[in-house]
């Protein structure tokens, strides 16, 4: 039987040499594009990546567990930063008010009565002449230190450039000069002369058109300090409420997850982290209204019966120069008011008895213990007493027995300045209660909020530590 013959296109026997593909022509054309240039708008962000893998791990239970342990910790340590931050904030305004400026506000106000009671003294001792006593010398040289060391206190606390700054150099300026003018004043009266009497009054407007003015604008600036502190202690920290809040509302939700899908009752971690954050919350909310009505009270019962006492004490000082002035001019200085002339002193004097009696009539309401009240019913009393011996002296001037005017002023015994001393000791004993009142008030608000700062921070992490431990356990579950 014969076989067709093999086709040409059998394979070739094992060894022979195959015949290379033929080449076909290169077409000139274009290049082909690159794939995912640098810079090509189909290049994904980080940020989508990272978007794309959280959404990839929600939809597992192990991915969803680490999602929700990352966002309990992360609201756990913010709601301890925030309180950190706002209790610090408020501690720190508690405590200036309690050591920087309330102590300032007190100095200002001493600065202005230093200068006010030297004031007084020096014409009182220049109605005695000659038979100025040491006792007055001496005082009127103390009220000059006085004056001097509260306002070398006052510039080394007050801030560069600041309003307080300029008016303390005015007043370390105008001290030297006003004492200068006393000193001649005394010079000339001890020898006789009239124009002592005129170096008097010169030195008298210093202080009343200048020196005084500063002092009570470094008073008032010292008491908008007091006040923005003050202001900046009792706000309350909603931003760290609202934190925790919302922190234990995260936490319970997701024990109840784990609840519902476990059936067991507690998770060790979760409680850990909800009971941290429960203290901090708790610890946040009494601590600062302790604080706030501890200060509010130190404001209410202290620093409000402070400036009254102050305003007070101020004013009788004011009353007691005019009416040593009134003596010293004798009718020289005159003021016209509705049409009638008055002696211009005199008139002082009775607008300063009226606004000493407002305030000590004020400083009796906000009173609120006896210690308080009963130094200010006493200078009432003196204040009357003072009333009804200056009318006396006021009527032996008017009639020109000056003599009998002055003995009733600064005679040894039966005069105004009797009175005078006594309103300004009871004051100075009700300022005394009141300061230590604002003391003990103001430091128990501060206090109460020792160490907050550091246990929310501490307690936070202990919190953020125990969520993270107990959404583990659960992960450790799926291994």
């Amino acid at each position: 039987m014969t076989h067709p013959p093999k086709s040409s296109a059998a394979t070739p026997p094992t060894g022979a040499a195959v015949p290379a593909a033929p080449q076909l022509p290169v077409q000139p054309g274009p290049s082909a594009p690159l794939v995912a240039a640098v810079g090509s708008p189909d290049r994904r962000s980080a940020f989508a990546e990272g978007a794309e893998r959280v959404r990839a791990a929600a939809t597992t239970e192990p991915g969803r567990l680490r999602i929700i342990g990352a966002l309990l910790a992360l609201l756990v340590l913010v709601f301890g930063a925030v309180t950190a931050w706002q209790t610090s904030e408020r501690a720190a305004a508690a405590d200036d008010v309690l050591h920087r400026s309330q102590p300032l506000s007190s100095g200002a106000a001493g600065i202005y009565r230093a200068l006010a009671d030297a004031n007084t003294t020096a014409s009182s001792g220049f109605l005695a002449g000659g038979q100025e006593t040491a006792a007055s010398r001496d005082r009127y040289e103390k009220d000059i230190r006085s004056a001097a060391g509260g306002l070398v206190t006052a510039a080394a606390n007050a801030e560069p450039g600041s309003a307080s700054e300029a008016t303390i150099a005015k007043l370390n300026r105008l001290l030297p000069e006003y004492k200068g003018l006393i000193e001649r004043a005394r010079t000339y009266n001890r020898q006789g002369y009239p124009v002592g009497g005129a170096y008097l009054r010169y030195a008298n407007e210093k202080m009343q058109y200048e020196m005084l003015p500063a002092a009570e604008d470094l008073y008032t600036t010292e008491n908008q300090r007091l006040d923005a502190d003050y202001a900046d202690t009792t706000p309350y920290p909603w931003a760290a409420i609202a934190l925790g809040l919302l922190a234990l509302a995260a936490l319970g939700w997701a024990q109840h997850r784990t609840y519902r899908r476990t059936n067991r009752v507690l998770n060790h971690g979760l409680v850990t982290g909800t009971a941290a954050t429960t203290v901090v919350l708790l610890w946040l909310v009494v601590g600062h209204a302790v604080a706030r009505a501890d200060l509010n009270r130190s404001y209410d019962h202290g620093i409000r019966s402070l400036g009254v006492l102050h305003d007070a004490r101020i004013a009788s000082l004011k009353a007691r120069g005019n009416e040593n002035l009134s003596l010293v001019s004798r009718g020289a200085q005159t003021i016209t008011v509705g049409g009638e002339t008055y002696d211009a002193y005199y008139y002082a004097f009775d607008k300063d008895m009226a606004v000493l009696g407002k305030g000590l009539t004020e400083a009796e309401t906000l009173a609120d213990d006896p210690a308080g009240s009963t130094p200010v019913k006493a200078a009432q009393g003196n204040m009357a007493v003072w009333k009804q011996r200056h009318a006396s002296a006021r009527s032996e001037d008017e009639n020109g027995n000056y003599q009998q005017a002055l003995d009733k002023v600064i005679g040894t015994k039966g005069a105004t300045g009797e009175c005078f001393d006594s309103v300004d000791a009871n004051l100075a004993r009700a300022i005394g209660h009141e300061q230590t009142e604002f003391q003990r008030a103001a430091g128990s608000g501060r206090s109460a909020m020792t160490g907050l700062s550091q246990g929310a921070a501490g307690l936070a992490l202990l919190g953020a530590a125990g969520a993270v431990a107990g959404i583990g356990r659960r992960l450790s579950e799926y291994r």
